[in-house]
């Protein structure tokens, strides 16, 4: 078992790049295809690693230990990349509404509407997030590890013109119920150097260094300087604003594969044990890592910890969201090309489907339970959809953006959209704006006016073409400090 634990930690992030990069090649060359003669030329192949290849053996025997619990035999295949196959993913939106009728958020469980706020939190509240922690997401533990931050680094630069500091944090997760297993969260904050007072913060969820450095030459939209993120990055952006900005590791607390749910912070809870259906999946455990970090801003002088803003791309996006919903400290949240398990609908069915989810590369994600609704039961089962989750965010802003269905289509901004749109009613009833229309904007169109935003930018799978757009809306919420220091005041801080 420690040699399996080993693997599983060391070989996480050859095992990801597979995982993000594969599928990000293969469905641009199947959205291309039909528009663009001659065909591409089929993806690099890539050969699993011994490590890989024990990773993945030991996450689907935890999927199939799964099944048998759930009494599954099988479970429907999820969307191909391969257009030729019988399970080929559907890009057609004339073809997508096969579930049209979606949970009502105002409509309690036994038949009555909600029609005031005290009504919302009191009653359909609880009942919403109740459903996604028994079917979806999974529970929290109730007795979870404190933990204890340590800054293990101070650095002062300068990011672009702008002076910063740069600390580095480490937070060492209490293991004395289980010392086999050690649990650390990294993270990073810089903040202006000049500010006057406790700046806001805007978070971002993100892969490792090293990781992102894998993935450079396969996906340069991720990059900066790459396609749709030239110009300033975004933390220059952010700085612009006098804010300040973090950056969390999640897989450095819990790692992105089956095989790892038996260590991070899942396996720490659970004393090395498998999972129960209904525990946490990595979406609820990176979450809780995110809230931590809230923990310590509240803790450091130079963060406003009351105007602290999420951010995540991709799972990371679904992160971000299910973060947003759980933890009312986040004041406002950017949710970029976050796909199924994050904003889109799982009743619309576009791009990547609830079958992918609940196969063995990324049912871990989730709860074990929510593997039944790719087996006897559909999307259409189940009790609530992801317009909810966003409505579990409301009053808050909220906003959601992605990319071209040409480079981004797995996602489905169009999916994103409708969700956003049906939690409309949650918003208005708590008497903030929702996004102002239900009919899908075009592209590079944001729609920005209410407490609910949206924009689909015309580049592939990328957040960084709607970063300035969400600063914007962004900026109605959060405020630097009314003045900065001057240089000449605080050069002496600096030296």
């Amino acid at each position: 078992m420690s040699e399996l634990r080993s693997i599983a930690h060391c070989g996480f992030v050859a095992m990801a790049l597979v995982l993000l990069v594969c599928p990000a090649l293969c469905r641009l060359a199947a959205q291309a295809a039909s528009a663009t003669p001659p065909p591409p030329a089929p993806p690099p192949r890539f050969a699993p690693t011994p490590e890989q290849l024990a990773i993945r053996a030991a996450s689907e025997k935890d999927h199939q230990r799964l099944m048998d619990l759930l009494g599954i035999k099988e479970l429907r295949p999820g969307a191909s990349h391969d257009p030729k196959s019988p399970y080929a993913v559907n890009y057609d939106e004339s073809k997508a509404n096969v579930y049209p009728s979606l949970p009502d958020p105002l409509l309690l469980k036994n038949g009555k509407r909600v029609t005031s706020a005290k009504v919302w939190w009191m009653k359909r509240r609880p009942e919403i997030a109740e459903d996604f922690d028994r079917e979806i997401l999974g529970r929290v533990p109730a007795n979870l590890p404190r933990v204890t931050w340590e800054v293990v680094g101070t650095t002062a630069e300068k990011i672009g013109d702008v002076p910063v500091v740069i600390k580095r944090l480490t937070g060492h997760v209490d293991n004395s119920a289980w010392p086999r297993i050690a649990v650390n969260i990294d993270l990073t904050l810089t903040t202006p150097a000049l500010a006057a007072g406790p700046v806001p913060v805007i978070m971002e969820l993100a892969f490792s260094n090293e990781f992102m450095a894998a993935i450079a030459k396969s996906i340069p939209e991720m990059m900066p300087g790459g396609p749709g993120n030239e110009g300033p990055t975004w933390q220059q952006q952010v700085l612009a604003k006098g804010w300040g900005y973090a950056i969390l590791s999640p897989t450095s607390y819990q790692a992105d594969n089956g095989a790892g749910l038996t260590e991070g912070i899942i396996g720490l809870v659970n004393k090395g044990q498998p999972r129960k259906l209904d525990d946490w999946g990595t979406l609820r455990a990176w979450a809780w890592g995110a809230s931590r970090a809230v923990d310590y801003f509240e803790t450091d002088k130079a963060v406003d910890a009351k105007q602290v803003g999420i951010e995540g791309h991709s799972r990371f996006g679904k992160t971000a969201l299910v973060t947003m919903a759980y933890d009312s400290r986040f004041a406002v949240a950017y949710i970029s090309s976050s796909g199924t398990g994050g904003a889109k609908l799982y009743r619309h069915v576009f791009g990547e489907l609830t079958e992918n989810l609940a196969a063995a590369g990324e049912y871990h994600w989730m709860a074990g339970n929510f593997l039944k609704y790719a087996g006897p039961l559909t999307p259409g089962d189940m009790p609530v959809d992801s317009h909810e989750l966003i409505a579990l965010c409301a009053p808050r802003p909220v906003f959601i953006g992605a990319g071209a269905s040409v480079g981004d289509g797995w996602a489905d901004a169009r999916g994103m959209f409708l969700a956003e749109s049906a939690a409309g009613p949650v918003y208005r009833l708590l008497g903030k704006q929702d996004l102002g229309t239900t009919a899908f904007p075009p592209i590079e169109t944001g729609l920005v006016d209410g407490d609910l935003g949206f924009r689909q930018h015309s580049g592939g799978h990328t957040p960084g073409p709607n970063w300035p757009t969400f600063l914007d809306f962004a900026s109605r919420y959060l405020h630097a400090p009314a003045a900065i220091k001057t240089a000449s005041t605080e050069g002496s801080n600096m030296r």
